[in-house]
């Protein structure tokens, strides 16, 4: 393979609302941090142990403001996108790092009754929960009798 390739699919849980931070030109950004686990037995001890990990998860202007609009803290959310590392000087002189998940596409996971009252009740919304760039709907095997 001659290209290269940076992609990042997670599927977890808002460990805070989106926090908003608009610019003069129009735009915006969202940021919030999504947690995922995983869960295993240990060989030694034989009790369950979790590890989870948090993940800081950008969003810019429209996408955002779905995000701000209908998500919040603890809601399921699936993430894609592409990992971004940002680099800057604080204010002792020391560089410092950031990994950020730059999302480009989200759907919604927690249905309305999941979530309660932190559901919008909006007859129709403006636009869908779901935002994609390309459809990637699985094709569906047809049932032939070929060995392979």
């Amino acid at each position: 393979m001659a290209g290269t390739l940076n992609k990042v699919m997670l599927i977890g849980n808002l460990g805070d609302d989106v926090k908003m931070h608009y610019f003069e030109g129009g735009g915006c950004v969202g940021r919030f941090p999504i947690a995922t686990s995983e869960t295993y037995v240990s060989k030694q001890t034989n009790e369950r142990i979790t590890n989870t990990e948090w993940h800081n998860i950008v969003v810019r202007n429209k996408g955002a403001e779905i995000c701000e609009k209908y998500l919040s803290k603890g809601d399921k959310v699936y993430i894609e996108g592409r990992l971004k590392t940002r680099k800057w000087t604080d204010d002792k002189g020391n560089d410092r790092y950031s990994t950020e998940i730059q999302c480009n596409d989200f759907t919604f996971l927690t249905t309305k009754k999941e979530s309660g009252a932190n559901a919008p009740v909006a007859q129709k919304p403006e636009t869908p929960a779901v935002v994609t760039k390309t459809s990637s709907e699985p094709i569906e095997e047809d049932n032939d009798d070929l060995p392979f």
